[in-house]
């Protein structure tokens, strides 16, 4: 396995004016990471920085290990359904600009009066449709366990097997599993088929109101990885015996400074792959 770090990890950075993505670049490349994902998220001005990117990641010898975008396919509206279809698309556009072989995204965000059956089925129907343009660029589109259409290993499991393309696959966040109630490791080994790309995110029980809210009122806030509740080591052999050999992409949700919480994690991932 391959480590790798999602600019997600610094995004309060980010929001603060402190670091671009170029910057982030380099501090990846300071701290010897194999990979890195970029969002959409974080373009200032994606046209003039994607290509300063492409330069950057060639010249330091890395890899995109993933790029990702914010789409959501439960619209009630046709129209706005079709754009989440074009807005994919045009990720997977930006997936090959830049150098990646997989486009990480979401299912759906639940809306009021939208019921679960009506919601997923359109869902499955819009990855139907982008999974074709991702099959003809060789783009992977790797769905993430986030949300309440999409947050339990077995919700992932479905839709992918009634998608039925080798070109949809996961992106096994193993902190967002707690939000729905699931233990990580058991996920993990529900979906380990699957699995196409990794957030390595550890969590830790919380107080109520402090963090992220998940069923039945339980909180959780992210932390260094390996100071949470997640069994990161029980993953990586679960992986490993399953035969991933993709990146683990630290997704650094802790207090700030994130910077220095990243770093501690990126040793800590560092010792667990034997490096």
């Amino acid at each position: 396995m391959k480590l790798g770090v999602s600019m997600w990890s610094i995004v309060h950075e980010y929001q603060k004016g402190d670091i671009d993505v170029e910057k982030f670049i380099d501090l990846m490349h300071q701290n010897n990471v194999e990979g890195i994902e970029l969002l959409d998220y974080f373009w200032k001005d994606k046209e003039k920085e994607l290509p300063m990117v492409v330069e950057k990641i060639k010249k330091y010898n890395m890899e995109v290990a993933c790029y990702s975008i914010s789409n959501d396919f439960v619209m009630p509206d046709e129209k706005e359904r079709e754009k989440q279809i074009e807005y994919v698309k045009q990720g997977i556009n930006d997936a090959v600009k830049i150098g990646a072989d997989k486009l990480r995204v979401f299912s759906g965000n639940t809306k009021e009066g939208v019921t679960y059956e009506e919601g997923l089925s359109w869902i499955i129907e819009s990855f139907k449709e982008v999974v074709k343009y991702g099959e003809q660029k060789d783009i992977i589109l790797v769905l993430e366990n986030h949300g309440l259409f999409a947050g339990k290993s077995q919700q992932v499991k479905e839709i992918i097997e009634k998608v039925a393309s080798p070109n949809l696959r996961a992106t096994l966040d193993t902190g967002n599993f707690f939000l729905v109630g699931e233990k990580p490791e058991e996920a993990v080994e529900n979906i380990k088929e699957y699995v196409h790309h990794v957030h390595f995110k550890d969590f830790k029980r919380s107080v109520a109101g402090k963090g992220y809210k998940g069923l039945n009122d339980v909180y959780y806030e992210g932390c260094i990885l390996g100071q949470g509740d997640v069994e990161m080591r029980k993953i990586v052999e679960i992986l490993k015996e399953a035969g991933y050999e993709g990146y683990l992409a630290i997704e650094y949700e802790g207090p700030d400074p994130q910077i220095e919480g990243l770093i501690k994690s990126i040793e800590y991932v560092k010792k667990l792959l034997g490096r």
